[in-house]
């Protein structure tokens, strides 16, 4: 997607205050919607699973579906109760 579209994706699902009021049905959308959230997450740290659920539910409460996402469409990788960050935009 453009820069434009990632942009109007976002604005079309997150409020005010960065909150994400739904979960994209449509799959395009939800990858611009996982990248996005994707970013929070430091590359090369190892996070607990209680951090990870503490992170998503400052976006959404179904911070389960957002996790499952997430390691699905391959932006965190799953070990055990252990999450790290293997995809998404890099920042330059």
């Amino acid at each position: 997607m453009t820069e434009s579209n990632t942009d109007r994706v976002l604005r079309n699902f997150l409020d005010g205050d960065g909150r994400l009021h739904t979960i994209p049905t449509k799959r395009a959308k939800r990858l611009v919607v996982l990248d996005h959230l994707a970013q929070r997450f430091e590359l090369g740290r190892v996070y607990p699973e209680a951090e990870v659920v503490a992170i998503l539910t400052e976006f959404h409460p179904d911070h389960a579906a957002l996790r499952r996402y997430l390691v699905d469409d391959q932006f965190l990788t799953r070990e055990g109760s252990h999450y790290w960050r293997s995809g998404g935009t890099v920042e330059v």
